[in-house]
């Protein structure tokens, strides 16, 4: 998929919004990029996963990761495309650890993947849990990166289906506030 086929698809979807937003890492954003509204569509979110699979078919991965919640249905799905395993992060007590049973062996090579990016936070807490149950972090698949290229995994690379430069602001300096635009909290706490 191309980017403007990804980007047309998330429009399609309603999953690319405007207007006032309070981000997952606390900054404020004129856009917004609501995952589910996309990935409730299954057929879409098959054939996202498999351009991310395209793109690190010749990696050699043995295991797909995702952070908990969007990350679990994208770590499956491009795991069935890759003809791996998929297992998935999950926080507890406020720090990101594998449950359930999942473990990975020495060296296992692993593509870590992600729905949104903004800074990235999720995605490196994640890179040191495969790290720390000794995998080897072979690279990291987004559907949208939102930081304009400034997102940086040290010595993992990454890529991403959609590039975003969208600008993202503290809560003291944010325009839209000064504005007096209506806030709105997206995501598992929000509307």
């Amino acid at each position: 998929m191309t980017e403007k086929e990804v980007y047309d698809l998330l429009v399609e979807t309603n999953a690319i919004m405007e207007g006032h937003f309070v981000l997952t890492s606390s900054r404020h954003s004129q856009y917004y990029v609501e995952k589910f509204n996309v990935l409730q569509h299954p057929k879409y979110t098959e054939k996202l996963c498999q351009a991310l699979a395209e793109h690190f078919k010749d990696e050699n991965i043995e295991t797909v990761v995702g952070p908990v919640t969007g990350g679990i249905i994208l770590a499956h799905e491009t795991g069935k495309a890759l003809g791996t395993r998929a297992i998935f992060t999950e926080r507890v007590e406020g720090k990101m650890t594998f449950r359930r049973g999942f473990n990975l062996h020495e060296g296992e090579r692993v593509l870590i993947v992600e729905d949104i990016v903004t800074t990235g936070g999720s995605v490196k807490e994640v890179i040191d849990v495969v790290k720390n149950f000794g995998g080897v972090p072979v690279a990291v698949g987004m559907l949208v990166d939102r930081s304009g290229g400034k997102v940086n995994f040290g010595d993992v690379p990454h890529f991403a289906l959609l590039n975003m430069n969208v600008e993202t602001y503290e809560p003291e300096n944010c325009p839209l506030c000064e504005k007096n635009i209506p806030l709105t909290k997206r995501g598992s706490t929000g509307k």
